[in-house]
């Protein structure tokens, strides 16, 4: 049977003090009493509390003062205020300092009372149990910001916690979006390089020249430019873990490179001669394909052994949906807390819309859509209606819908749709590539590489 709410009440007007005890007490909650913020203060101290309800105007202190000495007792609970006089200062000032909510004492303020007790109590609930969570995700597996209870994940939690201990290259894949830097630090920070650097390069993001210069560093009078010479990231990363991400759209020439300082574990800068010994974990990551790149002589094939010494594959969002309410939840209280807002929950049909859609942009398309929806939303719950349209309709199921009864050339069908979206971002982009690719989602060198093969002219 699960411990009723402790609910204590703090108002030197004894009407008011009885009114509330007799109401919540109805509402079947534990409930206690003081007549003055000295009193409240001292019952605090002796008693644990999920909720205070104070009066903003009492004879030794004000509630927004007995607020500040309540944060200073890092009293964990929730805290609403209930004033007679309506102050748009004040009760901004009470939220900023962590007040739930504020209530005016109007005729019928029992009512509106009693919603905003219930949401105050489970919303501390959600936030218990995700700290609860967090913390022993945090203990056991050093997961930082990686949330789920479903299997998949918790296999990965696992295997997380197996690679760490190890010093093995790691190959990280799953589609965009899935979480590949956010385990990757993760199996950092549960190693034991964790007090060293964590390193994270984009391999698509860049010329070969600047990555290879990115990576290695270089020496002064390399090239136009260098006036110093500059450690590359390998050389930072020393004694630590570097993460490169998109490892796929390397070009040959840094594919021997890299090779070279995965079996030689010694780099050499840009227009320099010494060869630099270098400790560094690598954990490398891609939304592509490599065996298949191999297969094809687009990927080198000693690379990839050895990089893929440990594979992990992440699964899409769409495959662990029990996370999603979970992920939901998590990022409305970040949300909450950066831009001080109070939104207390996703309403229910807001949440059968975010767990019936795919999320082809997987936790990062999810993470996007909650923080639009909050910033466009006016209420205290978080309405279907903010959510973006995509949202409403599940893609999948327009598409299938639209099926041809007489079939289709698949294979067409897909490449019409990539040529029309890369000559699209194009047009938006004034034909600014490196922002089409960005629009995309994909990197330049990609980009790059389904404009040729579609004729795309530059």
């Amino acid at each position: 049977m699960p411990k009723r709410a402790r609910i204590l009440i703090v108002d030197d007007e004894r009407s008011i003090r009885e009114l509330l005890e007799i109401f919540l007490k109805k509402e079947g909650f534990d409930v206690s009493s003081s007549a003055s913020a000295e009193e409240g203060l001292a019952q605090v101290k002796s008693a644990e509390f999920d909720l205070i309800i104070s009066d903003i105007k009492m004879a030794d202190m004000s509630g927004i003062d007995f607020l500040r000495e309540l944060r200073n007792t890092a009293f964990p609970g929730q805290f609403i205020l209930l004033t007679a006089f309506a102050s748009a200062e004040t009760a901004i000032q009470a939220l900023k300092m962590g007040a739930f909510d504020y209530i005016l004492k109007t005729e019928n303020f029992i009512e509106e009372l009693k919603l905003v007790v219930h949401s105050a109590l489970e919303n501390r609930r959600l936030r218990e149990e995700n700290t609860y969570l967090r913390r022993e995700f945090k203990k056991v597996h050093g997961m930082g910001n990686l949330i789920g209870k479903s299997k998949k994940m918790q296999e990965l939690f696992k295997m997380i916690e197996v690679v760490s201990a190890t010093n093995s290259t790691v190959l990280i894949t799953g589609e965009s979006g899935t979480g590949k830097e956010l385990v990757a630090k993760a199996i950092h920070l549960n190693s034991p390089r964790a007090e060293q650097a964590f390193v994270s390069v984009n391999c698509g993001a860049f010329t070969e020249t600047l990555l290879e210069s990115e990576l290695f560093g270089y020496m002064r009078g390399a090239f136009t430019g260098a006036a110093t010479n500059k450690k590359g990231l390998f050389e930072v990363a020393d004694k630590g873990t570097i993460f490169l991400d998109e490892i796929g759209d390397t070009s040959p020439a840094m594919q021997v490179k890299l090779l070279r300082v995965l079996q030689e574990r010694t780099i050499r800068r840009v227009g320099g001669t010494e060869e630099i010994a270098v400790d560094v974990r690598v954990i490398a990551a891609t939304n592509r394909d490599l065996a298949e790149m191999v297969a094809e002589n687009q990927f080198r094939e000693d690379l990839f052994y050895r990089i893929s010494v440990i594979p992990i594959e992440l699964p899409p969002l769409r495959h662990r949906r029990d996370d999603i309410p979970l992920l939901a939840d998590h990022f409305l209280a970040r949300l909450n807390a950066s831009m001080g807002k109070k939104i207390h929950r996703v309403s229910d049909e807001a949440l059968k819309k975010i767990e019936s859609y795919d999320w082809p942009g997987n936790v990062r398309e999810l993470e996007n859509a909650m923080e639009r929806a909050f910033i466009l939303e006016t209420l205290d719950e978080l309405s279907a209606q903010r959510l973006p349209d995509s949202v409403s309709t599940n893609p999948r199921m327009r598409a299938v819908a639209d099926f041809p009864h007489e079939g289709f050339d698949l294979e067409s069908y897909v490449e019409n749709l990539q040529k029309g979206f890369l000559e699209e971002a194009l047009r938006r982009t004034d034909g600014v590539q490196v922002k089409a690719a960005e629009l995309l989602r994909m990197s330049y060198r990609s980009f790059r590489h389904y404009m040729q093969k579609y004729n795309i002219p530059s």
